[in-house]
Order: structure tokens, then C-alpha cells, then sequence
């Protein structure tokens, strides 16, 4: 016997809501929690010069690529916590009174009311507002920015499942003059890495061009699924902006972390993921109907003989188990085929995407890169039974390789991998004549119109 609940979400209400957070589980792993993204813009004179007649000032190129990631999100993923901080203005506003920082939107969820508040900042008299209202100062701290990043994160009271920090600026050495600062900023950029915060840098053009080895290649930490080789060229095109935020903002979330064995002793960790994902529908949201709020059910589930509240650890699901266990999850490689005994109509579902991770087995990245080499120059795929999580039936799959592509900006248009391609049964294949068939001709189809409209009627 069940009791449901229901109360309207407040601030006191943190806790319920982060229980609410979508959890995506698949093998052994959860996903839970919300993406999280600073914009750190800076802010100097500099940034608001044009180069050129054709092109826009770096900061209002900028102002446009944070506006278009606002409508994405308010899009796709509205519960995700999006925020802007400015460095190298006049005034400051920020937690800890931090001279040259000015935190314009705190983290919080994209909407409407943010992109109008950008919006001022556009244009020539755009220009002119945000000299009247922040100024500009070259006298900022580029690691008191980021201590100020951090502490935005710190002050979110809800799970975040992944913390981002994107810098836009054109400055390639911002404290040339001043090594205390430098090293300062280089410290403080190691503590973000160290805390799980991710630093990106959005480099924009600037007269002579934008040299990253003098200052930045410290201080720029990729995610571990990136390659920390490869660097994006400067933009000076909104549209080469917009590729590379889209690379680096875009959700990479493995469905499952695996072991991939090779042999009886070899085995290496890959990460499992879905290329091509169905969207679907957004749930309702329940309302209060007094003040129009979100709610929230809760379930409580109480003993019927006695009426007490049963704690989960009270229940159990119970099932067979060990009919539908045959190995541990994993990928067992069986052999290898020629690329081309690989048909079209072997097609029975979307293929995933398989990619090293050091997490759990230190050198997993350079087996990994050495399989897929040789299959690239034998032209061979993998053959695998690949068994996803416990109690799943094994499935036979292809691993198809892949080598890496990059555009005439770095951005990465297609990652180095293997696509896993799932192999059909015998009773998956199916016969189907294709003998052809006699078309109807004017008469038939005229008399077929006049049946169907009368099988029109009204339905309640």
C-alpha cells in the first residue's frame, strides 16, 4: 500500500530537487546532476575594437555566440546553470570584493529575460553602455577571475554532473609585465583542474595573430575524452566561434565504461557512446494550482498488515538472475573480417561509438590508439561479444574504425574510434519478395478515391 504526496518546490526545497534530476543508468554507472557553464568574457578596451569593416569587435561576437548557447539551452536543456562574469572592467561585483570582476548573471537556468539582458550590449550603442556602465581597466587578475568561477560553483546548491569554463579574449599574454600575477593565474587554473572544472579558451583574433604558447597552454586543462594535442585556431568569424563552442559545450557522456578484452591477460577500458540519440517528448510539468509553481510527488510505501513506513532497505526485487547471466559486461574480441564482408542490410539498429578511457586501466588510450591503426591500415573490422550490462543476452557487433578529421579551424568533425555496429541473428534476417508489382491505373485510383470518402464519417 502506497501514500503519494505532493508539495510545491521552494528554496527550502533543494534537497527534493535534486533527487528530481534526471539519472541515466546503464551497467554499473549513473549520470546524475546538471551541466554547468561559465562564460568568463574579457572585458578590456581591446575587445571592442574592429579589425576590419567585414567583421565584428571580438566582444560582440562573443555577446552573439553566449546569446545563441542561451536559446539552445532554453531549448534542449533548460535546467542546465548557465552564467556570465566579465574581467577588465572599472567596476566589480563579485562574493569576495575582488577589484576588475564583474559577475553579471550568477549560475541559474537560461531564459528569456538573460538573452534581453545581453542584448544591451550589442552594437554601437552597446559599445557606449558598457563603457558607461563597467568601464574598462587592464589592471584586472586573471587568477582572481577565475577564484571567482570557482566560487560561483561552490555557492550551487544542487548536484552538477560536469563544470565548464569557457574564457573569450584576444590578449595572448595578459600579465607580460607582471610575473606575480602570471603565476598567480597558473595556480589558481591548476586549482580548477584539480576540483573537476574544465577550462576552455575561445581565443579571438587579434592584430598579428594570437600565439598560445606564451601564456595559455598552461593554463587550459581539455576534459579527458580530449585530445590535449589539438588546439582550436583564433576565430574571427562568428561562425568559426560558434563551431568551437558547440565542440566543447555539446554533452559527452559515456552510456557505460567497459573493459575491452583482447586476450586472456589484455584487456584496456573504453567508454560506450551514442552518436545519434532519439529525441524525445518533454514530460509534463505538474503545477500548484494556487500559485502556478512546479511540484513534486514523493512516494512513501507503508507495511498493509501494520501500517508502518517501509525504508527501501526494507524491500526487495527479486527475480532469475542466473538464466540471463553468461559473462560479465565487457566486449570479448572473437577475431577480425575484412571491412568488406561489412553489408548495408546487416542494419538492424543505431550503432554506438567506443572511445579509450584511462579511468580504470592505465594505458587503455595507447592500446587502444594502436588497434585502431592497424585496422585502418589492414582495412579490417573487430569482431566482438558485447554484452552492454548484467543479465543482458550477448550480442555479436563489428568494430568498424575510424580516424580522426579536422576541419581548417581544429574543430574535430569526426573523433577517432570504433563504431560499434550490432551483427543480426539468423532469425533477425528476413525474406522478402521483390517481385514487382502491376501499378493501378487512372480507373482504379479514382474508384479507390470515391471508397475512401465514403468511409469518412464523424468520431467522437
Amino acid at each position: 500500500m502506497s501514500d503519494w504526496v505532493s508539495y510545491y518546490k521552494n528554496e527550502e526545497g533543494e534537497e527534493g530537487e535534486e533527487q528530481d534530476e534526471e539519472i541515466e543508468t546503464i551497467g554499473e554507472y549513473k549520470y546524475s546532476g546538471r551541466d554547468t557553464l561559465i562564460f568568463l568574457v574579457d572585458a578590456s578596451r581591446a575587445m571592442f575594437d574592429s579589425y576590419d569593416n567585414d567583421s565584428l569587435a571580438p566582444f560582440h561576437m562573443t555577446i552573439q555566440c553566449i546569446q545563441n548557447v542561451y536559446k539552445n539551452k532554453i531549448i534542449s536543456h533548460d535546467r542546465d546553470l548557465v552564467g556570465v562574469v566579465f574581467y577588465g572592467t572599472e567596476q566589480h561585483k563579485n562574493s569576495v570584493d575582488f577589484k576588475h570582476v564583474y559577475v553579471l548573471q550568477d549560475l541559474d537556468n537560461p531564459g528569456a529575460k538573460r538573452v534581453l539582458e545581453l542584448a544591451k550590449y550589442k552594437g554601437v550603442q552597446g559599445k557606449a553602455l558598457f563603457s558607461k556602465s563597467f568601464g574598462h581597466s587592464t589592471d584586472y587578475s586573471l587568477g582572481e577571475a577565475f577564484w571567482v568561477c570557482s566560487n560561483l560553483f561552490s555557492d550551487v546548491r544542487l548536484k552538477m554532473s560536469h563544470k565548464r569554463i569557457m574564457l573569450f579574449t584576444n590578449e595572448d599574454n595578459p600579465h607580460e609585465q607582471d610575473n606575480t600575477k602570471a603565476r598567480f593565474a597558473r595556480t589558481k587554473a591548476a586549482d580548477l583542474r584539480e576540483t573537476g572544472i574544465y577550462l576552455d579558451l575561445m581565443h579571438l583574433r587579434k592584430p598579428g595573430g594570437f600565439d598560445i604558447s606564451l601564456f595559455y597552454r598552461d593554463i587550459i586543462n581539455p576534459a579527458e575524452d580530449e585530445d590535449l594535442g589539438v588546439h582550436f585556431d583564433e576565430s574571427g568569424k562568428l561562425v568559426d566561434l560558434m563551431k568551437k563552442v558547440r565542440a566543447k559545450e555539446t554533452r559527452k557522456r559515456a552510456l557505460a565504461r567497459l573493459n575491452l578484452y583482447l586476450g586472456q591477460d589484455v584487456a584496456l577500458t573504453i567508454g560506450v557512446f551514442n552518436l545519434v540519440q532519439k529525441a524525445f517528448k518533454q514530460p509534463p510539468v505538474k503545477l500548484y494550482r494556487e500559485t502556478n509553481e512546479p511540484v513534486k510527488t514523493k512516494t512513501r510505501t507503508f507495511n498493509r498488515e501494520t501500517g508502518s513506513l517501509l525504508l527501501p532497505s526494507d524491500t526487495k526485487r527479486a527475480q532469475v538472475e542466473e538464466a540471463k547471466r553468461f559473462d560479465p559486461p565487457g566486449l570479448y574480441l572473437v577475431g577480425f573480417k575484412p571491412l568488406l564482408m561489412l553489408k548495408r542490410h546487416h542494419y538492424i539498429k543505431p550503432a554506438q561509438f567506443i572511445y579509450p578511457d584511462e579511468s580504470l586501466i592505465s594505458g587503455s588510450t595507447a592500446l587502444f590508439s594502436a588497434l585502431l591503426t592497424k585496422c585502418l591500415e589492414k582495412g579490417v573490422v573487430a569482431i566482438c561479444r558485447y554484452i552492454p550490462r548484467r543479465n543482458t543476452p550477448p550480442r555479436f557487433v563489428a568494430l568498424v574504425p575510424q580516424d580522426e578529421e579536422l576541419d581548417e579551424q581544429n574543430v574535430q568533425i569526426s573523433p577517432p574510434g570504433f563504431h560499434l555496429i550490432f551483427l543480426p541473428y539468423a532469425d533477425d534476417k528476413r525474406k522478402i519478395d521483390f517481385t514487382e508489382k502491376v501499378p493501378a491505373n487512372q480507373e482504379q485510383v479514382n474508384k479507390m478515391k470515391e471508397i475512401v470518402q465514403k468511409l469518412r464519417f464523424k468520431y467522437r
